[in-house]
């Protein structure tokens, strides 16, 4: 197929690149390097304001797994951000998040502002003060999560393309949460190697599909196996009282070897051999009374649960570095349910990459599999890429062929009357 012959001929020109891309360009070292974007609010530096600022520009093949497909290539912006925060003082700091997400042809506007365009919106705004060495309090919309590691992801350091799909790590994404952000209050610290955060938050009240059950998606009679919707904050119980209106999770971590930062709750990728950590973690994610049957007009709870392990360690003298993650999450919403990225059941995820130093390149291969009790079949994920890296996380490109197979829960899945999406990724990713 043209798109077979297309990805390898990328992948050798990445890999390629990793020894002799910029080779004619000049005969010296080329200087990537530069100062962090920070303005110093005194003499020593103690207190500063830190601005962060990155795009994802994407490149994407149509469904290749549709019938009769012709291949087509369309540009996107997977994400265009702006991140400030503020050390004023070791007793207090703020932090703002805004920019937008998932600008593609399809809804690109004439003016930018008219029609169905990405809007720019806040993803964080939160303050946070520290009470003790081991323990601070923090407050707003806020990424501080339970669950996993991978629910906690940064995306500006991401080992795969990004995060792995479908969502089952940011398993509230627009269902009770705006973009994976919660408003709430949280807590964070460390005590020797172990490491935590907890938080108990607001559900919002606009979700996706309005809090529908999927699982007629995977019927053949195209009827629900569950009664259950996830929307119990929105109904009141029998006795008129409001309920469902909280939501607890935490995630707590060992640290076996490196500790990781705590300044900012997003969880690192790789650190291309800069780092040497083992981390086992586990967590949970609690909604009382957030299900409603709409048969009998009672509420059930939401718990899931998860444990996980992450490997980055440096590999030789300089060589480069492994990379390997695996996570476990039980899902419980109900009897049959299926929600817009998990579902009651279980699901893993795995991946495992290996940075050459040399090349400045790194190979991986990252996969799920989603068993849920509404589902007769296993819905499995698959993603097999490289990253040239230009200079680190700060500049680099990634190619990836991603592939969906068993769900019929999105519409690019359901293209041409298929239940599985392959395509073909590329990415440039920069960051400052």
């Amino acid at each position: 197929m043209k798109f077979f012959k297309l990805f390898k001929l990328i992948l050798l020109v990445l890999i390629l690149g990793g020894s002799n891309l910029w080779a004619q360009e000049a005969p010296e070292e080329i200087d990537h390097s530069y100062k962090p974007l920070t303005l110093k609010l005194n003499e020593s530096g103690s207190k500063y304001i830190r601005f962060i600022m990155w795009h994802q520009i994407w490149a994407t093949t149509n469904n290749l797994s549709a019938t009769d497909a012709k291949t087509q290539l369309n540009f996107s912006m997977r994400r265009s951000r702006f991140l400030a925060f503020a050390q004023v003082s070791p007793k207090f700091l703020i932090l703002t998040h805004w920019g937008i997400n998932g600008l593609n042809p399809g809804n690109l506007t004439s003016l930018g502002s008219n029609g169905d365009s990405p809007k720019l919106f806040l993803h964080d705004a939160w303050g946070e003060l520290k009470l003790h060495k081991s323990i601070y309090i923090g407050a707003g919309l806020h990424y501080w999560k339970g669950l996993s590691r991978l629910s906690n992801q940064s995306t500006l350091n991401l080992m795969t393309l990004d995060q792995s799909r479908p969502f089952n790590a940011w398993h509230s994404l627009g269902i009770t949460d705006q973009f994976a952000r919660h408003l709430g209050i949280y807590a964070k610290g460390s005590a020797g190697d172990i490491e935590y955060r907890v938080a108990v938050n607001n559900p919002g009240r606009n979700p996706l599909a309005g809090g529908a059950d999927y699982s007629s998606k995977f019927t053949e009679t195209g009827v629900a196996n569950s009664n259950l919707i996830y929307a119990g904050v929105d109904n009141i119980n029998t006795d008129g009282d409001p309920t469902g209106n909280t939501i607890v999770e935490a995630y707590v971590k060992y640290n076996i070897w490196d500790k990781e930062s705590t300044k900012l709750p997003y969880y690192v990728g790789t650190y291309l051999g800069k780092k040497k950590v083992l981390a086992i973690g586990a967590g949970t994610f609690i909604h009382p009374n957030g299900m409603f049957n709409i048969a009998d007009s009672t509420h059930s709870s939401v718990a899931h649960f998860a444990v996980d392990a992450f490997l980055d360690m440096p590999t030789g003298d300089g060589a480069g570095a492994l990379n390997a993650y695996f996570s476990y999450t039980n899902f419980n919403y109900g009897e049959n349910y299926i929600s817009r990225w998990g579902g009651t059941g279980n699901a893993i995820y795995g991946q495992l990459g290996y940075y050459i130093a040399s090349a400045k390149i790194m190979p991986y291969v990252a996969s799920s599999t989603s068993l849920y009790e509404g589902a007769e079949d296993a819905i499995g994920a698959l993603n097999v890429g490289v990253n040239y890296f230009i200079n680190g996380h700060f500049c680099k490109i990634t190619a990836e062929y991603h592939g969906i197979f068993n769900d019929y829960r999105e519409n690019s899945m359901t293209f041409g009357g298929q239940n599985t999406n392959s395509q073909f990724r590329l990415q440039l990713h920069i960051f400052l």
